[in-house]
């Protein structure tokens, strides 16, 4: 007999052990209670951002094709005194 029954799979948080300096961590932990957080959340926030190059490369990537279409350009080159002219 073979289960025919799904499987469901859901994210599941992996616990990490970090040595880190004493006094590292009770300046992180004051750091982080100004910010109305947890060390542990500052620590998850910190490395979500770190490993999302890929979507700024994307974004960059996107906005470098933009520039380079022809209706973004200008046909005037403009001196840096009019860039800077106030009204």
């Amino acid at each position: 007999m073979v289960d025919t029954d799904p499987v469901y799979t859901y994210p599941v948080d992996m616990n990490v052990t970090l040595s880190i300096d004493d006094r590292v961590v009770a300046e992180a932990r004051r750091i982080a209670a100004l910010r109305g957080t947890s060390l542990n959340q500052l620590v998850r926030d910190y490395l979500h951002e770190l490993t999302r190059t890929d979507d700024s490369e994307a974004v960059v990537a996107r906005l470098d094709a933009l520039w380079a279409e022809e209706s973004y350009g200008s046909e005037r080159s403009w001196t840096r005194e009019e860039l800077h002219e106030r009204s």
